[in-house]
């Protein structure tokens, strides 16, 4: 009899909250640096997973950006999303949605062209290898200026068909949405599709969502755990139809444990909850991980888990056509059972 962790393994699945850059795996990352003549300050690749040691989102971006130091070619970013890719063709995610961070990279004088034709590159043969559908979103840093976001967006105009959607991440202390208001509505006057991170347990947290909501007019929400404290917040997220896309592992590393009782509140609710991987290489655990922790901890049953997996295809950005294609797989594979 099949138990309910090989039914997570084999579901078809749908990740919306991944940034390519917190994919980078030790070994990849030793691989980089001999290729690109770069001195890593570890022996190891277990030496490096120990310095892993986040308590909150500063420390941990202090060692995020310091690990995109090897990614400097075309190619290194091309080897980067394909190692994403592969991993997860595994887990049966069959539908990405992939941030990326281009100012990470072209503060450090890497061109935009560079990064983005990489993970291009890596997107198309995604789907002729794996059958893997990726759109990709092109995030700005919060705690970076919004003339820095606003040039990286006029950069990115050569690229338009290639990206979904803009989002907004990093440090959130001190960086409100409003912030970036005028910057992301050129975008949405564009016809990208707009979403940014409300990290979770951090200052002002419910203002800022509230901010996503009325200041900015956002598709989507990236965690959102705390809409939880504001009854009103939960019914107008919900009256919207707006998904939230947590991050049970990467929370447990950052707050105080995983919220996998916020996301089984969130389902009991009504409320368009997801689970995702985040950064896998930080914290460790990809999708089957990430909703295998949340199904233990919540004791979440297959409808649960089943819902979850249905929300993440209803909270993406694929037409309607090809979104009712993947929602009639999982119906059949359900059905199959």
């Amino acid at each position: 009899m099949a138990t309910i962790e090989d039914f997570i393994s084999a579901i078809p699945k749908a990740e919306l909250h991944v940034h390519v850059e917190g994919t980078l795996e030790p070994e990849l990352k030793f691989a980089l640096a001999e290729r690109n003549n770069l001195e890593l300050p570890y022996t190891t690749a277990e030496e490096m997973r120990t310095a892993y040691d986040f308590d909150d989102l500063p420390s941990f971006l202090s060692q995020y950006y310091e690990g995109m130091s090897v990614l400097l070619s075309e190619e290194d970013f091309y080897e980067l999303a394909m190692a994403y890719f592969s991993r997860v063709a595994g887990q049966n995610v069959v539908y990405v949605e992939m941030f990326f961070d281009p100012q990470a990279h072209t503060s450090r004088g890497i061109e935009l062209g560079t990064v983005i034709n990489g993970i291009h590159r890596a997107r198309v043969d995604a789907q002729e290898r794996y059958g893997i559908r990726v759109q990709l979103i092109m995030c700005f840093l919060r705690d970076m200026s919004a003339e820095s976001a606003a040039e990286t967006l006029e950069q990115a105009k050569p690229y338009r068909d290639w990206l979904i959607g803009v989002g907004l991440d990093s440090d959130e202390k001190g960086n409100p949405p409003v912030k970036f208001r005028e910057v992301f509505s050129d975008a949405r006057a564009q016809g990208y599709r707009l979403t940014m991170h409300c990290d979770v347990d951090q200052e002002d947290s419910v203002t800022h969502i509230w901010q996503c909501l009325n200041e900015i007019g956002v598709d989507r929400i990236d965690h959102g755990v705390n809409a939880l404290e504001d009854e009103k917040l939960r019914e107008e997220i919900k009256q919207r139809d707006l998904g939230l896309t947590v991050c049970p592992i990467s929370n447990s590393y950052v707050t105080d444990g995983t919220k996998s009782e916020a996301i089984k509140a969130m389902l009991k609710e009504g409320m368009c909850v997801t689970v995702n991987s985040d950064d896998p290489a930080y914290f460790p655990g990809y999708m089957t991980e990430n909703l295998i922790r949340v199904q233990h901890e919540a004791e979440l049953g297959v409808d649960d888990v089943t819902q979850l997996v249905r929300n993440a295809f209803e909270a993406s950005w694929l037409n309607d056509t090809d979104r009712a294609e993947y929602l009639d797989q999982i119906e059949s594979f359900v059905a199959a059972g």
